[in-house]
C-alpha cells in the first residue's frame, strides 16, 4: 500500500470502509466527455469532432487491466477521434453512443461475473447518475456538476481532461501496493506495444 500517495484523500480518512472498496475493485468504468476530455467539443468546418484527450490516462488504462482489473469506457457520445482513441489504448469494453448506462453496466457486470460492489465508475454529469447508486466506488473529477459530487464516494483533486483516469488508477494501485512497484510494468518497452 502507498500510504503516502493515499493520504491526500481526506475521504479515505472519514470513511474507513473505502481503502477496502479500492482493494476489492475488479472493474473501472470511465465516462469521457468531461472526464478523458476537458468536455469542450470542437468542430472542424468540414463538422467533424476534435477531442483532446490526456496522454497520462492512456499509460493508466494500460496500466490498470496489467495488475487485474478491468477498464470500460461507457459513453453517450460516439465519433472517429474516440473509437481511434480506444483502439489505440485495447479498451476492450467499449460502449459508445450508450444512452442507458445502467443497462450496458449492468450487462457488462454480467458477462464478467462481478457484483456491482467491484466496480467504480467515474461520471461527470447528471446522466452518470443511472449507474453511480450502483457501484460499490463513485468518483467524479474535481469540476464535476454539483450533484455528481454529492453522490461520489471521492472527488477527485484532477478536473475534466486533467489526467482524471490516471488520479484514479494510482489511488486504486496505491490502495494494493506502492506506486513505484505498480509502475515497474508501465517501464518495460513491451508495455507500449
Amino acid at each position: 500500500m502507498d500510504v503516502a500517495f493515499l493520504s491526500s484523500y481526506p475521504a479515505l480518512d472519514s470513511d474507513r470502509t473505502l481503502l477496502a472498496k479500492l482493494q476489492a475493485l475488479k472493474l473501472v468504468v470511465f465516462d469521457v466527455d468531461g472526464v478523458l476530455t476537458d468536455g469542450r467539443l470542437l468542430y472542424t468546418e468540414q463538422g467533424e469532432t476534435i477531442k483532446r484527450f490526456n496522454v497520462k490516462d492512456g499509460v493508466a488504462m494500460k496500466l490498470l487491466p496489467k495488475w487485474g482489473v478491468h477498464i470500460a469506457v461507457i459513453t453517450a457520445k460516439d465519433s472517429v477521434p474516440l473509437r481511434q482513441r480506444m483502439k489505440e489504448l485495447k479498451v476492450e469494453h467499449f460502449y459508445p453512443g450508450c444512452h442507458n448506462k445502467a443497462q450496458a453496466f449492468d450487462e457488462l457486470i454480467e458477462r464478467l461475473g462481478i457484483k456491482p460492489e467491484e466496480a467504480a465508475y467515474v461520471g461527470d454529469d447528471v446522466i452518470d447518475l443511472q449507474v453511480m447508486p450502483k457501484v460499490g466506488v463513485a468518483l467524479c473529477p474535481a469540476d464535476a456538476h454539483v450533484l455528481l459530487q454529492r453522490h461520489c464516494l471521492i472527488v477527485l483533486n484532477k478536473a475534466a481532461g486533467e489526467g482524471v483516469a490516471r488520479e484514479v488508477a494510482d489511488m486504486v494501485l496505491a490502495s494494493r501496493m506502492s506506486l513505484e512497484q505498480a509502475y515497474e510494468l508501465a517501464q518495460k518497452p513491451e508495455f507500449e506495444k
